[in-house]
């Protein structure tokens, strides 16, 4: 029996039906047209362009782990945006970093947020992080056909294990494909850049100030060489967002702390334009 929401200020019968804990399960069911799978593919040969977020990176360091994106959006061969926000949090102990077609990423985040939240709402619990993982695997999956049409979602996911007592990162490919990457990784156009210079840099005792240092020149070296990925802008004073996870939760570092890390590496490239060299063997 349905419940009379007309002017009694009752929710509709949806709302108190017991079900799953999904909130992504409940919207499938009851308004399938929202869910990212749910929706109507392009009429067959239309093309659209759309602004398009590019580089994320992320490390672990001893305590936790970092996770950081450039701030440009391109639409084709144009800047869309160039102070888009492209990491944020999931919940308390993780974080998303988009790439791909920013509206749908958008999008597909905050629905990931409300899964989380709802799901510790019901439960009384919240996921484990691998639960979280698969629950974006699910989404990303739910993606596959306008992945297909062009409009592709590859987030990058990281966290705090609590159980474990580390960070932890997680890569995706359009298809929902996952997989855990060890010590650092990147996602988007810039990302090959970014892996190659991190791999330079990364060691497994850094410390949470000097993993924040290595993701901001790995961000440096993607811009560098990919026209898609946005270098620190010092006239506007836009920088990298930058964010850590650990035992005490998510933090994104301030608008000061970014500054003093990018001025700081700006003006080493004064005089070393390639940046840290590792030493040869």
């Amino acid at each position: 029996m349905e419940a009379n929401t007309r002017g009694t200020g009752r929710l509709p019968a949806a709302f108190l039906t017991p079900g799953s804990s999904s909130f992504l399960d409940f919207l499938a069911e009851h308004r399938p047209e929202l869910v990212p799978g749910g929706r109507r593919g392009l009429p067959e040969g239309a093309v659209v362009e759309a602004p398009h977020g590019t580089t994320i990176v992320a490390a672990v360091f001893d305590g936790g782990v970092v996770i950081a994106g450039d701030r440009r959006a391109t639409m084709g061969n144009v800047i869309a945006q160039r102070d888009m926000e492209k990491v944020f949090p999931a919940d308390e102990y993780s974080a998303v970093g988009i790439a791909g077609t920013a509206g749908l990423a958008i999008e597909m985040v905050r629905l990931f947020q409300l899964e989380l939240e709802h799901y510790e709402k019901i439960e009384g619990t919240t996921l484990s992080l691998e639960g979280k993982a698969n629950r974006l695997t699910t989404m990303i999956r739910g993606n596959l056909g306008m992945a297909m049409q062009g409009l592709a979602v590859v987030p990058l996911f990281a966290g705090y294990d609590v159980e474990l007592g580390r960070g932890r990162i997680f890569n995706y490919d359009v298809t929902g494909g996952r997989s855990e990457e060890r010590g650092f990784t990147a996602t988007g156009s810039g990302s090959v850049f970014a892996r190659g210079s991190m791999k330079k840099l990364y060691r497994e005792e850094l410390t949470a100030d000097q993993a924040a240092t290595m993701v901001v020149q790995a961000l440096y070296d993607a811009a560098d060489d990919d026209s898609a990925t946005g270098g620190p802008d010092l006239a506007r004073k836009i920088f990298p967002i930058v964010s850590l996870i650990t035992e005490d939760g998510f933090r994104r570092l301030t608008e000061a702390e970014v500054t003093e890390i990018v001025v700081a590496i700006t003006d080493e490239r004064l005089t070393r334009p390639n940046g840290p060299q590792a030493p040869l063997i």
